[in-house]
């Protein structure tokens, strides 16, 4: 879809990323009009959009640690300035949920300065391809109904499934009470969990380790998401395993056969359909 009156947003491509398609589908299919912006672009033609997506991959080839390199970039000083005095949404997915930590703009408590790491995972118990994790998962949505613009159109307490894959997902700090301030912000927004919604520290449940077994993270203006999973990798129903059972693992089985129901919405397609709410949304001048 590239209608004229559609939200643009700008998909940034660093040097290692490789998501940039699916994750262009998986937004245009919500309706917005998505651009791959290249990392060597001029920075101000940043500012013609309505929003920002980074999404996954290997920038630079994690080198120093992930994302650190694609952090340091103009267009991200840009998209910065853009997001934090525009308030214009961004959604940053795995490496984008890794540079947006390390620019400073997650948690956001303190702009611009880098409180917190997805550090290195601990084992997979399961010892799949050593400490990279790549697996589906359940996620739950931890906070309130229309605290975090990107999740607007998800109910709280929703509990939906969404492949990981990843060697640094896992969200630390070493800053004492942070993660309680950011419990007292409400600005934990999914949060790993069984297909129950039981939250547990088992590597089977939080697959790297992350305190609070935190997936994804607001900043408290509450328009800027990262979150590790790929919802762009379950925003179609052709997408899903039917091993996942339970009501989207039937979902998928009884779409086959059929090309329009194997193309339905999956899951993580409501990701995609609160950012096109919040690019609709007028920025703040």
């Amino acid at each position: 879809m590239d209608s004229t009156d559609a939200p643009r947003v700008a998909l940034i491509q660093f040097p290692g990323s490789n998501c940039e398609w699916e994750t262009k589908r998986a937004a245009e299919a919500a309706g917005i009009s998505c651009n791959i912006f290249r990392w060597n672009r001029d920075p101000a033609l940043l500012t013609e959009y309505d929003g920002y997506i980074i999404g996954g991959g290997f920038s630079y080839q994690d080198r120093v640690r992930s994302g650190v390199i694609a952090a340091k970039e103009p267009i991200v000083a840009t998209m910065f300035d853009q997001v934090t005095q525009q308030g214009k949404p961004v959604l940053g997915i795995c490496n984008g949920a890794q540079v947006l930590v390390e620019a400073g703009l997650i948690p956001g408590l303190h702009p611009g300065q880098v409180e917190m790491a997805l550090a290195p995972n601990y084992a997979d118990p399961a010892g799949r391809l050593g400490d990279f994790c790549c697996r589906w998962v359940y996620l739950k949505h931890s906070c309130l109904p229309g605290r975090c613009a990107l999740t607007s159109q998800m109910e709280a307490d929703y509990i939906w499934p969404v492949p990981i894959a990843h060697a640094e997902g896992r969200f630390t700090t070493r800053t004492e009470g942070l993660i309680q301030e950011l419990r007292a912000n409400n600005q934990i927004v999914f949060q790993y969990c069984d297909a129950e919604g039981n939250i547990d520290e088992s590597r089977e449940v939080n697959p790297n380790g992350a305190l609070a077994n935190i997936a994804g993270l607001c900043n408290p203006e509450g328009n800027v998401l990262a979150m590790m999973p790929h919802p762009e990798r379950a925003s179609f129903i052709r997408q899903l395993p039917v091993e996942l059972g339970g009501e989207w693992g039937a979902q998928k089985t009884e779409a086959w056969g059929s090309q329009e129901a194997i193309a339905a919405p999956g899951p993580g397609r409501l990701i995609f359909n609160s950012l096109r709410e919040a690019l609709r949304a007028p920025a703040v001048v």
